[in-house]
């Protein structure tokens, strides 16, 4: 058994090796885009990326591991030629993988996956009409010079392998201890024992792309993207492409279809009292209009939220993109309404193409940091945040393991007491001096400081299953959990407004889809969408509600214009309070999407052919500009 176990290690081995060491080769081959990158970005670059490097070897050490069990019953030349085989085959796919990822990287942009797949098969002249005879003869030489160095390698590892082979005596418990190393190589396949599973977000660490991009395993990333590969353009098919047009044209923010134009100031309410307020931003998990007695729900869960709304400004008729985490922070962050059937957050080559409110308010000088207690490689959040344009971002990893207790990471209240301790030490390493509305600080020796304003997320997490949380003052496990939250956030404002950063910022609270309660609500009722979304802090000019329709991709939009800042490459966001913008709301839920406004409460189930809901005055009125609306969005995804 001895003998076995170390082949199946050498083996796993062996292919870690191999895409351990196609990184630096890449960074060489590249070196014109790498100029800056030192000996630590090396190692940061394949330490960062060894996670899928060991999941992918994981998967293709398994066909070897089953050989060596069939090698404790027969040593048959047989056997020899299936490792053989098997061997040859994926050296070759991988060194095409390798070369062609090299190749096509300077004009794709991003490590290989389906995408370039799709194109060779569909039009094979095409997909290499950019590249030249020389290159693709380069390239298969190079295929060839890799596959026999990789091969050549196996084979010998392979003879001095078997060679040390012998049929064992008890068969059975040999064969036994070696499908439990079979079991053990799925602990790196799925990434740990962590919530997430392995996916290429898992790799990102740098605020620079390229870095992100060189950690990549490019075989792993073609397997994610067969596995997930939707030929979205082809999706929802509903109208002619002319109508859609014609139809769109009433259906986004005027800046859309002209970015030089600006809205008077007579037609604009300003919300703040400030240009350039620091901004803080909560996303707060499963969160409902149903909890809150000011929007006509439950009394006595989120009664801080209801004490903070009479201080702030409350959209009463908003709602929610979709139904989990990861659209519901695409909506909100970046605009970008969310899709029945993916998540765009799946697929890293298209987030990065995304606008990002971050990015925005980076360019202009905001300092931008993102705080969550769970695992932020969960459904590829990192690499979607990193391309965001966040500066930092806290996760579970970033607190001590005693206080990571709940199943999806650290309790709430950790989480905001460790946002509340870096305000308060932005505030002791400017000086104790004089905090001004235009962040500015006059220090005890008169010297005037400029101050950096901020954007900083922070997302909750405790109000999810398993609804276990350290509070009690509800009998009902879920709404106690909400009530739990709710006191997280009354407990941080009530400790901000003491800090001199208050008066110069606005909260923005948010839940990132409705969920949890009501309970058992039907996914095709109207309901299932209504959010809050409040906005609270010392910047805030008075406090109004705000009954307009709309939907989290409309924050964008809504924040930069009160910024001052162009929100025109946000395609699909509109400005709230902008009286020449259209007002609805709009979601989707798997095969099935909704649009709301005054005349029409409508939903249309796309799997049924069909209409689930349609209320209000003007029956069917929002159904074509639903069905444009979303033929719109899959446009748009495919050619990201």
């Amino acid at each position: 058994m001895k003998e076995r176990l170390i082949g199946l290690i050498k083996t796993y081995i062996y292919f870690v090796c191999i895409f351990v060491i196609q990184k630096p080769l890449f960074v060489l081959y590249y070196k014109s885009l790498y100029a800056d990158t030192t000996g630590t970005d090396i190692f940061r670059i394949i330490w960062h990326g060894l996670p899928l490097d060991l999941a992918l070897a994981g998967y293709l050490t398994v066909i070897p591991a089953l050989l060596f069990i069939f090698s404790v019953w027969t040593l048959s030349k047989f056997l020899h030629k299936l490792w053989n085989i098997y061997f040859l085959i994926i050296v070759i796919l991988l060194s095409i993988i390798f070369v062609v990822d090299l190749v096509l990287y300077e004009y794709w942009g991003f490590r290989l996956d389906a995408t370039p797949l799709f194109y060779f098969f569909s039009s094979p002249k095409d997909a290499i009409a950019s590249v030249s005879w020389g290159v693709v003869i380069v390239g298969l030489l190079a295929m060839l010079l890799f596959a026999s160095l990789l091969y050549a390698f196996a084979f010998f590892m392979q003879r001095k392998i078997w060679s040390s082979l012998k049929l064992p005596y008890y068969r059975m418990m040999v064969s036994g201890g070696l499908f439990i190393a079979i079991g053990l190589l799925f602990i790196p396949i799925r990434g740990g024992f962590t919530v997430s599973t392995m996916n290429t977000g898992k790799v990102y660490f740098s605020t620079n792309q390229r870095l992100n991009h060189a950690a990549i395993n490019p075989a792993f990333s073609l397997m994610e993207s067969l596995a997930k590969q939707e030929d979205f353009g082809n999706q929802y098919r509903f109208l002619k492409a002319s109508q859609v047009n014609d139809l769109m044209k009433n259906l986004v923010d005027p800046s859309v279809l002209d970015s030089t134009a600006v809205v008077p100031d007579s037609l604009r309410t300003h919300l703040f009292k400030i240009s350039r307020p620091n901004i803080l931003l909560v996303i707060m998990e499963s969160f409902s209009s149903k909890l809150m007695t000011s929007l006509g729900g439950e009394p006595n869960i989120a009664v801080h939220l209801d004490s903070l709304a009479k201080e702030g400004i409350l959209f009463t008729n908003f709602y929610a993109n979709s139904f989990r985490t990861d659209r519901g922070l695409v909506a909100v962050l970046s605009g970008y309404p969310a899709q029945p059937t993916t998540s765009i957050m799946k697929y890293p080559h298209k987030t990065q193409s995304l606008p990002a409110i971050a990015q925005c308010l980076k360019n202009v000088g905001y300092h931008t940091k993102y705080y969550y207690g769970g695992d932020a490689d969960f459904t590829n959040m990192r690499s979607f945040l990193m391309s965001s344009g966040f500066n930092q971002i806290i996760c579970d990893e970033d607190f001590p393991v005693s206080e990571r207790l709940s199943k999806w990471g650290v309790h709430d209240h950790l989480v905001f007491n460790r946002l509340f301790q870096d305000l308060k030490a932005e505030v002791s390493t400017k000086g104790e001096g004089v905090i001004h509305d235009n962040h500015t600080e006059v220090t005890r020796d008169g010297i005037v400081n400029p101050i950096r304003p901020f954007f900083k997320v922070l997302q909750t997490s405790s109000s999810h299953e398993p609804f276990e949380v350290p509070y009690r003052r509800l009998a009902n496990d879920r709404l106690n959990a909400f009530a739990y939250t709710d006191s997280c956030v009354g407990d941080f404002v009530k400790r901000f407004k003491k800090l001199p950063q208050w008066k110069n910022t606005v909260i923005i609270l948010v839940p990132d889809h409705l969920g949890a309660y009501p309970e058992h609500i039907n996914n095709l009722t109207v309901e299932r969408y209504q959010i809050p979304l409040l906005m609270i802090g010392g910047a805030v000019r008075s406090p109004k509600h705000i009954s307009v329709y709309g939907s989290q991709h409309d924050i964008a939009a809504t924040l930069l214009a009160q910024l001052g800042l162009s929100h025109h490459q946000f395609t699909f966001s509109k400005d709230l309070l902008n009286p020449a913008a259209p007002h609805f709301a709009f979601f989707t839920i798997p095969d099935a999407f909704g649009m709301v406004t005054p005349e029409n409460r409508l939903i249309f189930d796309c799997g049924a052919g069909k209409i689930a809901v349609d209320d209000g005055e003007r029956k069917r009125k929002n159904l074509l500009s639903g069905e444009a609306y979303l033929q719109k969005i899959y446009d748009d995804i495919a050619k990201r």
